[in-house]
């Protein structure tokens, strides 16, 4: 009797360590999404963020209004985006990007690409 419990008690350990080990897995999945912004609240979340020359950034808007994303030196710009609706541009040189919100201007943030 006393086998049946231990047995019962490991394999209740082995499967809550398997769980556990399955979300952390989905929590380093999230957090390795380098160069990503999100549009929340009427805010880029990063409001500043440092890329290395050739990359790709991504801005996913989380707002049921929707927003767009543009330089201000007329680089880039696109089209209005929905909710979940994403854009992305590849930053080939370094320097400082300015970046608003071309429906809501007050709407600001700054991507230095090194």
């Amino acid at each position: 009797m006393q086998t049946n419990v231990f047995c019962r008690a490991f394999f209740v350990l082995l499967g809550s360590s398997a769980l556990l080990a399955a979300s952390a897995g989905i929590s380093v999945a999230r957090a390795e999404s380098p160069n990503a912004v999100v549009i929340k609240n009427f805010m880029f979340s990063p409001m500043a963020l440092t890329v290395k020359a050739g990359s790709t950034v991504t801005w996913k808007n989380l707002d049921g209004e929707p927003h767009t994303v543009v330089n201000d030196a007329g680089m880039f710009r696109s089209a209005a985006l929905d909710q979940n609706d994403t854009f992305q541009f590849k930053f080939d040189k370094p320097g400082v990007y300015k970046v608003f919100c071309g429906i809501h201007p007050n709407m600001r943030e700054t991507i230095t690409v090194q």
